[in-house]
């Protein structure tokens, strides 16, 4: 069982918490397997040491589960075999100029990383074990994660369908007619910036599983992953919700946006689906623009997660709050 699997590093008060947070799209086979790796590995979940990454959730077929951990990590696990040192030279680079472009910057084509391992000694073996090197490589085509964008913009266009929490209409993003499809490098990543760093750590990666399979098999180094994070949520996006989920889960609301709606009223966390209601319900009341203004001071934040959560809806209360604070305004002698 996953709790057995986890007692000697984590209570079973944390271990259900991981279940519920950092692993909730798990399946009981997968979340059994990420505890067992996370004991082998010795990697802290909450920490951003290690993920559990599913891919295509919604499709049994496609579906598959990805532990992801950062290179520094999979240096310390190397590390604690005594057998690992790191490569005194710098990352070897092939470039291409005819490469270059919006979704290849510098016209990389491959990284060489070099790490060393010492072989284990053997009983009977006279001679010191000899450190060997292994090579790990990475092509930029395989591991840059390429996005495209329309010179023209998007729309949003209703699917048909309902999303089953709220009720809501589906909607999918469609390029405007008459634009031109631009591929670049994944502009909320490092890769266009930091190119040759995150590709010689996809190599480097590629080492370290080579040199160490028995600790380091089935786990990828974040930047190996990013292409497939370009069409998902990632890793860091997943922990960051998994800390607004934790707290928000201190005070009853999983799926909740913390608001303040008057003065020395105390916090009170209000689902997604009704913030909209509940801030107009809560404004109209207002008799004066001091009143407004003093809300919106005290809810800059709780605001901002409404719109990154639920941008249609706080689109409109927006207007909404704009139109009552112009009412109020007028009422001011």
């Amino acid at each position: 069982m996953s709790v057995v699997a986890l007692r000697n590093s984590h209570t079973a008060q944390q271990v259900d918490l991981i279940r519920r947070t950092v692993a909730k799209d798990c399946n009981d086979t997968e979340f059994d397997l990420f505890c067992t790796v996370v004991r082998n590995t010795g990697l802290d979940p909450f920490r951003k040491q290690i993920y559990a990454f599913v891919y295509s959730k919604d499709d049994a077929a496609k579906r598959k589960m990805t532990i992801v951990t950062g290179i520094d990590g999979m240096r310390a696990i190397a590390a604690r075999s005594l057998r690992y040192r790191p490569d005194e030279d710098e990352p070897r680079f092939e470039y291409d100029a005819e490469l270059k472009g919006p979704d290849n910057p510098l016209g990389l084509v491959k990284a060489n990383v070099r790490i060393w391992i010492k072989d284990a000694e053997r009983p009977g073996q006279n001679a010191l074990p000899d450190w060997r090197p292994v090579t790990g490589f990475a092509y930029w085509d395989e591991f840059a994660p390429i996005v495209e964008e329309s010179s023209e913009g998007y729309r949003w266009v209703d699917t048909g369908e309902t999303w089953p929490d709220s009720g809501k209409p589906k909607r999918r993003k469609v390029a405007n007619e008459g634009g031109e499809i631009i591929r670049q490098v994944d502009p909320k990543t490092q890769w266009p910036k930091m190119g040759r760093v995150m590709l010689a750590k996809c190599a480097e990666a590629g080492a370290l599983r080579r040199a160490f399979p028995e600790d380091l098999s089935a786990i990828y180094e974040h930047s190996e992953m990013d292409q497939a994070f370009a069409r998902e949520e990632t890793p860091s996006q997943m922990v960051e919700s998994v800390r607004a989920e934790s707290r928000l889960l201190k005070i009853g609301g999983a799926d909740g946006i913390i608001f303040q709606l008057f003065p020395n009223a105390p916090l009170e966390s209000i689902a997604v689906g009704q913030v909209a209601d509940r801030v107009l319900e809560t404004i109209r009341d207002f008799s004066s623009d001091q009143q407004m203004r003093w809300f919106e001071s005290a809810n800059v934040q709780p605001l901002r997660e409404f719109w990154a959560r639920a941008p249609g809806d706080a689109l409109e209360l927006k207007k909404a709050i704009e139109t009552r604070r112009g009412e109020l305004q007028a009422l001011t002698p």
